[in-house]
């Protein structure tokens, strides 16, 4: 794959979904992942997760197989894995044990809790991690219960992405003084820093810890969703003054002297109840004719099915098809180190790789036979 990340080679331990997000971030900026799965894994040749990958499948709790992980690791630089604290050192695949054949190895560890802490080696997933960082009670309207935003925050956000900057920040210490470290990449961590603004508005005094009545979570007529006469819906961001005169503009409502006091917090629930039977008046069709493209902070929203269809995302290539499945293109881009579109993994790669290792027809015979590789 073509990108910034050209040249760079990573071992990545398989794992489920925050892992393969950030193995999928390095592969699509032009890092050569090589995925080392198990002997039986099958790979869905549809998971955007996975593309971009060379995959290999081994017995990590071999002799034979471990020996073959750490050949990996002399050639690369870096190797992460998604395990809970100490699998790796038990399977003699540990931060020590790959130091001690590549001292400038970065060894990305990705984890709900984090490598120390009381919950450390507890099971978990993405809705624990966020309600432990505080993230999960900011999210839901006003009286109702606290909704998860589906995996984004903990897993992906806080999670896959976090793993990824790290292990790039990382990369780079190392190229400039030969030093390999260990990234302690944790989920409640990540979902943490994700609410970095939220906290900065507590500290000042406009951020309430109750959900649906501040700025940004429902809470103002100006910010939200809306609900069209054909049951679709639009979506509203006209925070700023000039903005949101010409939501009032737009809507008819720019001498109604309800909308004048733009953010007494008081009348937000009445002027959401107004805006709510007004936006129904029209289809979203007619919404963005009026809407679209101006400076109302404004656009319609869109499922899944709809997205890859709208003008703006195929003028930009947002979405792409890559053998048949339609799925985010490769982000952010680049002016000069321009990313290859998507390739799909569809198949193990192991007697490619073992070559690419040095490893003969009698030696990869002989770990076929012994069931270490497959």
């Amino acid at each position: 794959m073509a990108g910034p990340l050209q040249g760079i080679r990573i071992i990545e331990l398989a794992g489920i979904g925050p892992g393969p997000f950030a193995g999928m971030m390095l592969a699509d900026h032009g890092a050569e992942v090589i995925r080392v799965d198990r002997p039986g894994a099958r790979i869905d040749a549809r998971d955007p997760l996975l593309r971009g990958r060379r995959v290999i499948g081994v017995d990590l709790k071999s002799a034979d197989g471990r020996a073959l992980v750490l050949d990996l690791v002399k050639s690369a630089d870096a190797l992460f894995e998604g395990f809970r604290p100490g699998v790796t050192e038990r399977l003699g695949l540990g931060p020590a044990d790959c130091h001690a054949v590549n001292p400038a190895l970065v060894y990305g560890r990705m984890t709900g809790w984090g490598q120390f802490g009381p919950y450390a080696n507890a099971a978990g997933h993405d809705i624990n991690y966020i309600a432990l960082a505080g993230a999960l009670h900011a999210y839901g309207r006003a009286g109702d219960k606290p909704t998860p935003p589906i995996n984004m925050v903990g897993d992906f956000g806080g999670g896959g992405m976090m793993l990824a900057f790290g292990m790039v920040a990382a990369l780079l210490h190392a190229k400039a003084t030969g030093q390999g470290q260990v990234i302690d990449c944790a989920m409640t961590d990540g979902a943490a820093a994700l609410m970095a603004m939220i906290w900065g508005f507590r500290a000042n005094g406009i951020w309430k810890d109750e959900r649906g009545v501040n700025l940004l979570d429902t809470g103002a007529h100006m910010y939200d969703t809306y609900e069209c006469s054909d049951g679709k819906f639009i979506s509203i961001g006209s925070l700023e003054p000039q903005f949101y005169a010409l939501l009032l503009e737009k809507t008819g409502l720019k001498d109604d002297a309800d909308f004048a006091q733009q953010m007494n917090a008081a009348n937000w629930p009445a002027l959401k109840g107004r805006l709510t039977a007004l936006f129904k008046m029209k289809s979203r069709v007619e919404w963005c004719e009026i809407m679209e493209m101006t400076d109302v902070c404004f656009a319609p929203v869109l499922s899944m099915s709809e997205a890859p269809h709208h003008p703006h995302n195929v003028a930009r290539q947002t979405f792409v098809e890559a053998d048949g499945v339609m799925q985010p293109a490769p982000a952010p881009r680049y002016s000069a180190t321009v990313t290859d579109s998507p390739r799909m993994t569809k198949s193990l790669e192991t007697d490619a790789i073992l070559a690419d290792l040095g490893y003969d027809d009698a030696r990869v015979a002989a770990l076929k036979a012994a069931g270490t590789v497959r």
